[in-house]
């Protein structure tokens, strides 16, 4: 079964465990046969075998059509003694030595016709079937390994789908009619005065006062504001247009040339390292620093309003309705402790999230199914696994 139609989430999840066990299986027992019959000559053999076609071949591929008829006669010695070179360097105990030294014999001769190379590839048929054996061992390898690859992928598939499928039976099992603005609320309201007191601080403070700050933000891993571009950040540093507001260069950049010349001491700098970041500048707004809604577990909110706090408090001082929305991030904070956090917010999931499909197949039994199946799929793989072993 091809790995692009694998899809946990329409396919039967057994019946595709049971083609990929089976799969593997064959695999193997297709590469013991292929070792198996490796090890009836020996691999050392074989390699010494395989490493004197190759060179034989080799020579055929580069000289073959020069040498038939009336070729070059340079030419034509200069192949002969090659291949007579291979047959001198074998070991007198490999295997079909005879066979080489037949070949050996049937090209050094004065012309070489097409009816001679048909002779030495018949000659050669027992060298090419041993060869064969190591050829078919790595294909038969490459097949298991594959067969492998392609269980491993199938588990992980299985682990997310089974994961999903939890999240939705957990949904399903949410009291729809709790009352979630017990948690809206206060989230709104601290979104609502984050937002006002953060574009108080845009419009108010420098570019170079304002990147920095955003700059800093990326000590807060939870806050995740975009990092300044770094040749936007030197210009505003080291420019006195940095002590403009970012509306400000925004409006710079829109200018021509020599209308800048009125109001920056040099216009090219100024486009060079502006006009080119106008979308990351327009987009510098209040969202890395509101909470989600549904809002997060309740261990992610207690880390991320500790962030968002720190980052806060860092402009809060400086704009009007700063503090209150410091405020308000603490009402937010303490929602897990103050409140049925959990059921909440389950409810709040749901009611986001659960679409009249995904009701019916909760209220069939079609989720529990699926999980039960693909829990079912995920171990049978696992268990082929470990009794077909990497190689």
């Amino acid at each position: 079964m091809s790995d692009a139609a694998f899809d946990p989430a329409t396919d039967d999840a057994r019946a595709v465990a049971d083609d990929l066990v089976a799969e593997l299986r064959e695999a193997r027992d297709a590469l013991d046969r292929a070792r198996d019959r490796v090890d009836e000559v020996g691999e050392s053999e074989l390699q010494a075998v395989a490493d004197a076609y190759d060179d034989l071949t080799t020579l055929f591929d580069r000289y073959e059509e020069e040498v038939t008829g009336d070729g070059d006669f340079k030419t034509f010695i200069e192949f002969q003694s090659q291949i007579a070179a291979i047959t001198e360097e074998l070991p007198e105990d490999v295997r079909h030595r005879e066979v080489f030294e037949e070949v050996d014999d049937l090209l050094q001769q004065r012309r070489l016709t097409e009816s001679d190379w048909r002779k030495v590839r018949s000659a050669l048929e027992p060298v090419r079937a041993d060869v064969s054996r190591l050829d078919d061992r790595d294909e038969a390898r490459e097949r298991y390994e594959d067969a492998r690859f392609s269980a491993e992928r199938r588990i992980d598939d299985l682990a997310d789908r089974i994961a999903d499928l939890e999240d939705l039976r957990r949904l399903g099992d949410a009291d729809l009619d709790a009352p979630t603005e017990r948690l809206r609320d206060p989230i709104e309201a601290y979104n609502d005065r984050v937002a006002d007191a953060f574009a108080a601080f845009r419009t108010s403070a420098s570019a170079r006062d304002l990147l920095a700050f955003v700059a800093k933000t990326d000590a807060y891993p939870l806050v995740p504001f975009e990092s300044p571009p770094d040749d936007l950040r030197e210009y505003v540093e080291t420019r006195a247009a940095g002590e403009e507001s970012v509306g400000q260069l925004l409006e710079y950049a829109e200018y021509s040339k020599s209308k800048l010349d009125h109001y920056v001491g040099d216009p090219d700098a100024l486009k060079r390292n502006v006009s080119t970041r106008r979308t990351y500048l327009r987009r510098l707004d209040a969202e890395p620093l509101t909470v989600d809604w549904p809002p997060v577990e309740a261990e992610t909110l207690r880390y991320r309003a500790r962030e968002l706090t720190s980052v806060v408090a860092r402009f809060a001082d400086e704009v009007e309705g700063g503090e209150a929305a410091l405020v308000a991030l603490r009402d937010v904070r303490d929602l897990p402790r103050e409140t049925d956090y959990e059921r909440l917010r389950n409810s709040a999931q749901a009611r986001a999230q659960l679409g009249s499909d995904e009701r019916e197949r909760l209220a069939s039994g079609d989720v529990a199914d699926e999980l039960a199946a693909c829990r079912d799929a995920k171990e049978r793989l696992e268990d082929a696994l470990g009794e077909y072993p990497a190689v």
